[in-house]
């Protein structure tokens, strides 16, 4: 297995160029196969790639509230305190490698934004805690257990479909939670992967005399000194008391957390935008002064500077998919040959290929959805079964999808190329529990 890890952390770090050069490829490849495969004019695939550069900026922007708030909330004086509860206990380095995936994965199952950033988080400080871990597999590991939000509380597709009035009730209907995330099959595949995901990284770490690469001990100074650089402290002026007033937060906190109550009162369901809202004011509350806020958040928007730059690339590949008729092309090839019971899985492989081109699980949906739905009815494949196969799909490429890893990337400091290698064989295990799941429940039931 080690030798299989060092094969791929090779070919990775020889091949691999960083994410936003990869967001540049799979543009011209998408470019050449609309062209080469839909016949598509380049004027008209230019004009459709242009429209849909800016389509996800409100998701843009809300992915980057969503990481840059998790961070301060991963990093609050609370949650740092109950980390380094946890890292304390921890002194071997397959235990910190296997801690790091647990954190990560259920933080993530809990919520997708949260996990991606308190796993990266509490791996930093195990490979800063244990001697002799080995850096890029720990934080490829916390990363890892970003796939279990698929079968999470925020999986977006499930939740989508559960929602009254979504854009396919039309076609689908409404399908509720316990037919989806909550159904025994896929409760059973998320105890299985939060099992079996953390010994295999655990596996994956290198036997004593073989090379490890230990995290820098001064990776951190340059956060120590901006942090002192906004220290709360000063002159006793109206301004610096107001600035370091914990008054002031809790009042807005209490708020916030009014707002959120009433929200639900009215029976509103939960979307993004109050993640974000909750988010922002539990983390006001914890930081206790605007000041120690603002200083902390400062921290966190240096880990979304990649995904400002990389989504708009993302939305103008999504606008050539579906205007092109690209998408549809690539799902009928599997389509074409499913039965009842195989159509999930062949769902979740066009799912995982499409993720490359279209790795928001959202906008994957919107694309996939539609053609997805009508297979099932004509074949008779159970549509709960069909958007789990989506989502599943989606959640098993984003294991080797530069998309989603780039927050980990900003907080660890390492290179794609330094963990990709790991995350492969991470995407083959969880690819064999997620194969062997849908096949499982679509041929059980037809």
């Amino acid at each position: 297995m080690n030798k299989l890890a060092s094969f791929f952390t090779e070919l990775m770090r020889k091949y691999l160029p960083d994410p936003f050069v990869f967001a540049i490829g799979l543009t011209l490849l998408t470019v050449v196969l609309a062209f080469a495969v839909e016949g598509q004019g380049l004027p008209q695939i230019t004009r459709e790639w242009g429209a849909g550069f800016w389509s996800l900026l409100a998701f843009t922007t809300q992915m980057a509230v969503i990481l840059a708030m998790g961070y301060v909330l991963a990093t609050a004086p609370l949650t740092d305190r109950l980390l380094d509860r946890i890292v304390s206990h921890v002194h071997n380095p397959r235990t910190a490698i296997i801690v790091a995936t647990l954190v990560g994965g259920i933080g993530s199952y809990l919520n997708w934004g949260f996990g991606l950033v308190i796993g990266g988080v509490v791996a930093k400080k195990l490979a800063l805690k244990v001697k002799g871990v080995h850096y890029p597999l720990i934080i490829a590991a916390a990363y890892s257990g970003f796939t279990l939000y698929g079968l999470g509380f925020s999986a977006s597709i499930p939740v989508l479909v559960a929602t009254p009035g979504h854009p396919m009730v039309k076609s689908m209907g409404v399908i509720p939670l316990s037919e989806t995330i909550f159904s025994a099959p896929m409760l059973i595949t998320s105890l299985i992967v939060i099992i079996t995901l953390p010994l295999l990284n655990a596996w994956l770490h290198p036997k004593a005399g073989d090379k490890i690469v230990e995290v820098d001990p001064n990776i951190d100074k340059a956060n120590d000194s901006n942090a002192s650089a906004h220290s709360i402290g000063g002159d006793n002026t109206l301004a610096n008391r107001l600035n370091n007033s914990r008054l002031l937060s809790m009042l807005i906190g209490i708020l916030g957390v009014a707002y959120v109550v009433f929200y639900f009162y009215d029976g509103k369901s939960l979307d993004l935008n109050l993640i974000n809202f909750i988010i922002l004011f539990l983390g006001i509350i914890l930081l206790g002064t605007p000041a120690a806020y603002v200083a902390k958040l400062n921290e966190g928007i240096k880990t979304i500077s990649g995904i400002i730059l990389q989504y708009p690339f993302y939305a103008g590949i999504m606008a050539i998919m579906a205007g092109s008729g690209l998408v549809t092309t690539i799902s009928k090839i599997f389509v074409d040959v499913a039965t009842p019971g195989s159509l999930p899985f062949w769902g979740l492989v066009s799912s995982f290929v499409i993720n490359f081109f279209a790795p928001s699980a959202g906008g994957h949906w919107v694309i996939q959805g539609p053609f997805m739905i009508d297979a099932a009815k004509e074949i008779g494949s159970a549509l709960n079964q069909t958007t789990m196969s989506v989502m599943l799909g989606n959640a098993w490429n984003d294991l080797i999808q530069p998309f989603w890893i780039l927050p980990a990337l900003a907080l660890s400091k390492l290179k794609l190329r330094d963990v990709m290698g790991y995350t492969v064989i991470m995407m083959i295990w969880v690819g064999v529990i997620y194969i062997s799941a849908v096949l499982a429940w679509g041929y059980m039931t037809h």
